[in-house]
């Protein structure tokens, strides 16, 4: 059933997906916020390139939290149309989304929310999708002639490590723990490797003026924060699959939140490319 409390679409809640860091998680909010400090402003410098602006209609796929969508709500104006989707969307419809049409939706397997939009976006999705290829396919054809896709996402085996420089026990605890970590995701059919295929991908599906680039953080506070929220997220998972002690775990812990480690997030490999006219 279709809902329009303060202009905002919802629809009914479907069963929670199986992800490890799920949006109902209590470290959510955080993993949110560390994400749009560490990766906003190259999201938007990539809008910048492609043009985004008064009147586009955009899909912000996978959205998670509602800075995106918001920011791109701003860029496009009263004349514009944003869609914000996710499997869950308990935390978009948390907060002011006013002007934002809120849909649940499983970018793999459900139609997509419209055509002919200028701008198809999703941040740190399709790695996670198990059917990424029909993912992939669906957002294209919701492109209309000329309309731009941009898709950023990490890769992992590119840079598995925490900490870039090993200085002793901490930095080889940190570097452990990553790994376990990466264990888990690559477990759940998270593809490590899918950052650096983007480019292939979009030339192969069609798209023109494909270019990419990747960003990776060395050193900054809200990469601690990341790294916190998403361990934390996953203590029982870690140890039950023996990845790390709790014991290991609360010392890691202990040493972001005391601001001890340089911590460096997996590069964010961001591509773009054009439907054809």
């Amino acid at each position: 059933m279709w809902l329009r409390p303060a202009g905002v679409i919802i629809v009914a809640m479907r069963p929670p997906h199986p992800y490890l860091l799920a949006n109902a998680a209590a470290q959510a909010d955080a993993r949110f916020a560390a994400l749009s400090e560490l990766f906003d402003h190259i999201t938007f410098g990539h809008f910048d390139r492609v043009g985004l602006g008064p009147g586009w209609r955009c899909w912000e796929v996978g959205a998670g939290g509602p800075t995106v969508p918001q920011r791109i709500a701003r860029r496009v104006g009263p004349g514009g149309r944003v869609v914000a989707t996710d499997i869950d969307t308990s935390r978009l419809r948390e907060h002011d989304v006013v002007g934002i049409e809120v849909i649940v939706h499983d970018v793999a397997r459900d139609d997509p929310p419209g055509r002919e939009f200028d701008l198809v976006h999703a941040r740190l999705v399709l790695t996670h999708v198990p059917e990424r290829y029909d993912a992939l396919r669906s957002m294209i054809s919701a492109l209309r002639p000329g309309g731009w896709l941009v898709i950023e996402d990490f890769d992992p085996a590119l840079l598995p490590a925490a900490c870039l420089e090993v200085t002793g026990p901490q930095q080889h605890r940190a570097n452990k723990i990553r790994r376990g970590f990466l264990d888990l995701l690559g477990g759940r059919g998270v593809d490590l490797y899918y950052g650096r295929k983007l480019p292939r991908l979009f030339r192969e599906h069609g798209l023109t003026q494909v270019g990419a680039d990747a960003y990776f953080p060395v050193c900054s506070p809200s990469s601690r924060l990341l790294e916190a929220a998403n361990t934390a997220q996953l203590i029982d998972a870690m140890v039950s699959s023996e990845h790390a002690s709790r014991e290991d775990i609360d010392g890691y812990l202990a040493a972001l939140h005391a601001g001890e480690l340089d911590i460096t997030m997996p590069p964010l490999v961001s591509a773009w490319g054009a439907s054809p006219c």
